[in-house]
């Protein structure tokens, strides 16, 4: 099991329609590697800085997670999934008979 991996992943959305599940400390870096130069900010840059902390030494991950979440928040891309979204649930068993 990965040891960087987030106790409750970050969901974010740049477009409407695409949320993109951020589930440990490498996806949030790779994140943050690709956002857009001119939109980063003093807010981008702590996030960056306590995800790379946390990827290099023994800063806490829980601290990276919400350093990440609150750049999220900031930049509003911070998606609110109370639910499991449907993609992400099995399909229904309609009555069909197995054969």
């Amino acid at each position: 099991m990965n040891d960087r991996m987030f106790d409750n992943p970050v969901f974010v959305s740049e477009w409407k329609s695409l949320v993109q599940e951020i589930a440990c400390l490498e996806d949030a870096l790779e994140f943050l590697y690709e956002w857009p130069k001119n939109r980063r900010g003093p807010i981008y840059q702590t996030a960056l800085r306590a995800c790379q902390r946390a990827f290099d030494s023994g800063y806490p991950l829980s601290a990276a997670r919400d350093a990440f979440a609150g750049f999220a928040k900031s930049a509003n891309i911070l998606e609110a999934v109370g639910t499991p979204p449907p993609w992400m649930l099995a399909p229904a068993n309609h009555g069909g008979v197995a054969t």
